[in-house]
């Protein structure tokens, strides 16, 4: 198993089934490293070696450890109920939410919701939006007015790796970007 593929899985069990390895997370999304290491070794070549190596490396910085390296949580993305105890900020004025196409009939319908997730991802420049677009095939681009979404009473958090967070978007605040 390549270091993505490791990745990949660690992202799964630190987001969403920690059970897959029979673990578990605390109120706030951590992990023991030990209990996570044993867990993924059962199956996979994996050591604190490679965990930091993961951490370290990881372009988005999904992940965290706490100070002395015994517990490690993913920074965002959950769908389980967890609360890695952000702090609540005051946005920029516009963000950005990169999708796929097949998305947009049902955000033009209803905004953005965060599905099987606690938050709604928005980016902070056009470029990562693409990037994130391009994970679901043609890019679509919508611009968030954040600013007065904030100022309408919506909270927003910014997570440790920059990703802005929200529970929703409502349709009035997007603007479609025509093109990509």
């Amino acid at each position: 198993m390549s270091l993505k593929e490791v990745s990949k899985y660690m992202s799964l069990i630190l987001r969403h089934k920690p059970e897959a390895i029979g673990i578990n997370l605390d109120e706030h999304g951590w992990a023991n490293v030990d209990e996570l290491i044993a867990g993924i070794a059962k199956d996979h070549e994996f050591s604190m070696d490679i965990l930091e190596e993961i951490v370290r490396t990881d372009e988005k910085q999904r992940y965290s450890f706490n100070e002395d390296k015994t517990l490690i949580r993913a920074n965002q993305g959950h769908s389980i109920p967890v609360d890695v105890e952000l702090e609540e900020k005051e946005p920029p004025e516009i963000l950005w939410h990169g999708t796929g196409e097949k998305y947009v009939t049902a955000i033009d319908a209803q905004g953005l919701v965060p599905k099987s997730r606690l938050y709604v991802h928005l980016s902070k420049d056009e470029e990562t939006a693409v990037k994130v677009g391009k994970r679901h095939g043609n890019p679509v681009l919508y611009q968030v007015k954040a600013k007065q979404m904030y100022e309408d009473g919506y909270k927003f958090y910014l997570s440790v790796n920059g990703v802005w967070l929200t529970k929703e978007v409502p349709v009035k605040y997007l603007e479609k970007k025509a093109d990509v």
